[in-house]
């Protein structure tokens, strides 16, 4: 990570917080629907908790790991450009500190060569 201010790290870490929040809420909801789909009846237990693994060692754990071990920086980047973040409510300073990495994944987007949350 760059050398930043200690306002801008707090910043920052404040914003991992949300898009690591959001991210794991949409996750969290697609999960949601297999608990759904049992408590009708429309699955089974087994099935459930086959369910409840694969969420567990795939998309909870890459969002632990990006988000706990990655980059804020880069993090934060990435989440405004894909609009997991609101760029609008991003505070102007954070957004300065931030503009080559967030020009340089608005370029990867512009080229289809980012790759989406979810995806």
């Amino acid at each position: 990570m760059a050398e930043y201010s200690k306002k801008i790290k707090r910043l920052l870490r404040e914003c991992v917080t949300q898009a690591y929040e959001k991210e794991l809420h949409r996750e969290m909801t697609k999960l949601d629907a297999s608990f759904a789909a049992w408590r009708s009846g429309s699955v089974s237990s087994g099935e459930l908790s086959h369910r409840i693994h694969e969420y567990a060692i795939g998309p909870a754990r890459k969002l632990f790991k990006r988000y706990n071990e990655g980059e804020d920086d880069l993090n934060v980047a990435y989440a405004i450009v894909t609009g997991i973040l609101d760029r609008d409510k991003i505070p102007a300073e954070l957004l300065t500190a931030l503009a080559r990495p967030i020009d340089c994944y608005q370029q990867m987007k512009d080229q289809h060569e980012l790759r989406e949350p979810g995806t």
